[in-house]
């Protein structure tokens, strides 16, 4: 069975969990370095990007999670986890992990109190997938290697970037588990082209 792991430091970590078990995948909680062994993928959740940031720092992840994505591991970012993995982010002069060549906006949608749900057209996923936006960021450039799949009111709010994943909405928050299969599969694939150890 694949083990995926789940930044736990903050967010919907639950959540997360019990989508990844509805498409076959053991979750495992990461919290320290020692947590990334072993796991095929990784999943950054939605929370508040700067607390997360704070915390990755207090806990010592910084190196070790940028060294599991350089082993070309697939790592899935949702919401404030699209904002940890851009390598730009609109008025700051610094990023958090940096690893995926796209800039993001933060609170596009507005505040939470502005919280809505919207059907989306994902490439390669499917139409009318349940699209739950709770201060959205949203991709507002994306470098030469990154494919936009999904765009809302002509903003973009999904896109993939070789094995990195990262959508500006909560699909763990639906019971529709297309987009998770969808990273699940990336996994799958990455895990079989590795050589064996």
């Amino acid at each position: 069975m694949l083990k995926i792991g789940i930044l736990a430091l903050q967010g919907a970590v639950r959540e997360h969990a019990t989508s990844l078990k509805r498409c076959g995948a053991e979750a495992v909680e990461v919290k320290t370095a020692n947590d990334l062994k072993g796991l095929d993928g990784l999943i950054l959740p939605g929370g508040e990007s700067t607390t997360m940031r704070r915390l990755i720092d207090t806990y010592d992840l910084m190196k070790p999670l940028k060294q599991f994505i350089s082993l070309d591991r697939p790592v899935f970012g949702t919401c404030a986890g699209l904002i940890l993995l851009a390598e730009r982010i609109v008025g700051s002069n610094s990023c958090h992990i940096g690893m995926m060549d796209i800039t993001v906006e933060r609170n596009s949608f507005g505040r939470q109190i502005n919280s809505f749900e919207a059907p989306l057209n994902i490439k390669d996923i499917g139409r009318g997938f349940p699209g739950v936006f709770i201060r959205a960021p949203h991709i507002s450039e994306t470098g030469e290697g990154v494919t936009a799949l999904c765009e809302y009111e002509g903003r973009i709010v999904m896109a993939r970037q070789n094995n990195l994943l990262g959508c500006a909405f909560h699909p763990e928050l639906t019971g529709d588990q297309r987009v998770m299969s969808y990273f699940v599969k990336m996994v799958r694939e990455a895990a079989a082209t590795r050589p064996k150890s």
